[in-house]
């Protein structure tokens, strides 16, 4: 319990105190002097705001971002192989290990919960670390082991973000695959289910490294069925057509999204159309996951952190 939740606790309690007495304390005037009487609805609607605004604080940059919640998603594919049908993956990313409210206790219940899912396959989208190459809040070496207990009968699969290249790639990945995390940077790997085969693509940060999406997707055999993963979104109008699903992070649904208003910052160089959720154009899928960490300011509010159940089925 930090001391700035304390003190923003203790200031909406406070507020609440004062709202609950100004309406309850009855109001003396006469039919004269209505004076009273609007001063009275003044200090009601004051302290109504006041602790909105208290409470709006005290949600978004205490509660949301400590919470940790299981999304389900279903996506139907167009020639996905009906033997491979259900094909349950976990979705993580943007971690930010050491971040404000995820430290090793927390790690420890994002790799319990993903297992509780009992997915197929496990798959990491990117931007473990929080902090960049000169500042940072928990070094690979102490979280890679926490997660070299996620479970899934057909691996776990990883590629690296921004925040891992800012900090330095290369120990990120060393880190990752000593603990049996198999990071896949522009390379492909396949994979074996008692249904079939299908590849997994691992594609490069847009942002931070050079893109060979192409090149890499070219080296599956033709006709084999191929999901990608990468962390930045912003990739999926380049992608190849017989890539059937693309899973990406980074833009942490925007982090703050309010009703009617929308995202306020955007990530994307597409605003808000790869933010978060399924997309379906040009006959692949995209499925953008929201995230479990904070990156710049530790505030989320309408977008909670995340781990994600995506069952791929055949048509």
């Amino acid at each position: 319990m930090t001391i700035g939740f304390v003190v923003t606790l203790a200031i909406f309690l406070g507020l609440l105190f004062f709202l609950i007495h100004e309406i309850r304390v009855p109001v003396r005037d006469s039919k004269w002097d209505h004076g009273p009487r609007l001063r009275k609805r003044l200090r009601i609607a004051l302290f109504t705001i006041l602790l909105s605004l208290a409470g709006l604080v005290l949600w978004a940059f205490f509660i949301e971002p400590n919470r940790l919640v299981t999304r389900y998603e279903t996506l139907q594919i167009d020639q996905w192989p009906a033997g491979l049908s259900d094909l349950k993956i976990a979705v993580l990313s943007d971690i930010h290990a050491g971040g404000r409210f995820i430290d090793d206790r927390k790690l420890r219940l994002i790799v319990e919960r993903t297992n509780q899912l009992e997915p197929d396959l496990i798959v990491i989208l990117g931007d473990y670390i929080s902090g960049g190459r000169n500042h940072y809040a928990m070094a690979p070496e102490v979280f890679a082991p926490i997660l070299k207990d996620l479970r899934a009968p057909l691996g776990v699969y990883t590629v690296l973000g921004n925040h891992d290249w800012w900090f330095d790639g290369e120990r990120v990945r060393r880190a990752l695959e000593a603990n049996g995390i198999k990071v896949l940077e522009n390379k492909v790997a396949r994979i074996d289910t008692r249904g079939g085969s299908f590849w997994l693509a691992g594609l490069s940060d847009l942002w931070t490294r050079p893109q060979f999406v192409q090149q890499t997707i070219a080296g599956i055999p033709e006709g084999e069925p191929v999901i990608a993963i990468t962390h930045n979104p912003d990739i999926f109008p380049r992608l190849p057509q017989r890539v059937s699903l693309l899973l990406a992070g980074h833009t942490h649904g925007g982090q703050v999204r309010f009703p009617f208003i929308g995202t306020v910052v955007h990530t994307s160089d597409f605003g808000d159309r790869y933010e978060a959720g399924h997309v379906f154009e040009n006959g692949h899928h995209l499925f953008v996951t929201t995230g479990i960490g904070t990156s710049i300011i530790p505030v989320r509010f309408g977008v909670p952190p995340e781990i994600v159940l995506v069952t791929v089925k055949s048509k």
